[in-house]
């Protein structure tokens, strides 16, 4: 069993009905609108509501972040590449993030959150050297985490070969990079791969990309907070598609470009 803890992360698990929740506990010192409509939410649901004294969901929790609301769960499962890749719908260009590497929770769950809103077809993961998708990553994540399709691969540059395989194209962001991010046309079926805090992509990772972006700095730090850098980046690509399908007559002949991803 694993816990999450927090308004938003709780009620999304509920909403999302991809995980079994035991029950959910609740803190006696707390009573409010937004706590007695996560309470009805549960009722409706069949979920088991108990009423703890808040030091005891600290304790749980590991944290007092936890809003007064903890709820226990079900292991999550994850995907395999295979059913990423094969679960998105038909007609429409694929969009997927991987990440390599990222260790801190509150970077995975910035990242999740803001893939949730931009779309993304699906996150893939590496099993090592990598943040779990924790308590803190679902609370970080505002309970994005509980929507996002997420794949764990052991090998993440044997998974994104399947993808070029499948005809994705594999897209690092490099501050060395080029083109500027803003220079790529991302109406393809693409996978956004995000290095390292502070480490960047690992050089085997950065070989199998068939392009690799960057953002233009205009200060004197030479790189931005990978959520940050991602998020830049997702909501271009979207920005980009919309475009696309609102005004076709519009687009630019696509030129023929040059890479593994064939």
């Amino acid at each position: 069993m694993e816990v999450l803890y927090g308004l938003h992360p709780v009620e999304e698990a509920i909403r999302s009905g991809s995980r079994q929740l035991d029950h959910v506990s609740v803190a006696r010192e707390r009573r409010d609108d937004r706590l007695e409509r996560l309470v009805e939410l549960c009722r409706k649901a069949g979920i088991r509501v108990a009423l703890e004294p808040r030091d005891q969901l600290t304790r749980m929790a590991r944290t007092d972040a936890h809003q007064g609301v903890l709820a226990v769960v079900r292991e999550r499962r994850f995907l395999g590449i295979e059913d990423l890749l094969a679960a998105t719908e038909p007609g429409q260009y694929r969009f997927f993030l991987a990440l390599d590497g990222i260790e801190d929770p509150h970077n995975l769950g910035a990242l999740l959150r803001t893939a949730d809103g931009a779309g993304v077809d699906g996150v893939v993961l590496p099993e090592r050297r990598s943040a779990p998708v924790s308590a803190t990553a679902a609370k970080t994540s505002a309970g994005a985490s509980e929507h996002v399709r997420i794949a764990r691969v052991t090998n993440l540059v044997r998974a994104l070969e399947q993808m070029k395989q499948k005809h994705i194209w594999v897209l690092g962001l490099d501050e060395r990079g080029t083109p500027d991010y803003t220079e790529y046309d991302f109406n393809s079926d693409c996978v956004l791969v995000l290095g390292r805090e502070g480490a960047g992509l690992h050089d085997l990772v950065k070989k199998t990309c068939d392009h690799l972006l960057r953002i233009p700095m205009a200060g004197q730090v030479s790189s931005l907070n990978v959520s940050v850098a991602g998020a830049i980046v997702m909501y271009e690509a979207m920005r980009q598609r919309r475009q696309a399908t609102a005004t076709p007559i519009a687009r630019k002949p696509t030129k023929e470009r040059k890479g593994l991803g064939s």
